[in-house]
């Protein structure tokens, strides 16, 4: 079996970790930046993608902005990455 560390999907995910324990509290490492969020959906920008958390009840119980470390209490019910989103604002038209 080939190693994965020269692929480079492999190197982008490598700085981000999740784990969920009994769907009550979710902790993300490599968080970049908190998006949105609120009680039933959270958007984070991880290194090269977003993730969506969707649940009931969830709260951000911990933000370290500068290590990247995130933690969430609540009922998860889904975890999904996504690609990274295409700035597309009024100022990102701009300085395109």
């Amino acid at each position: 079996m080939g190693s994965i560390s020269g692929n480079s999907l492999a190197r982008e995910l490598i700085n981000n970790n999740i784990t969920l324990i009994g769907r009550r509290r979710l902790t993300v490492t490599g968080v970049d930046d908190v998006e949105s969020f609120d009680d039933r959906f959270i958007v984070l920008h991880t290194q090269g993608s977003v993730l969506l958390i969707h649940g009931r009840e969830l709260k951000i119980e911990k933000l370290a902005v500068d290590g990247g470390d995130l933690e969430v209490i609540g009922c998860v019910d889904a975890i999904e990455y996504e690609e990274e989103r295409a700035k597309s604002g009024f100022l990102a038209k701009i300085f395109k």
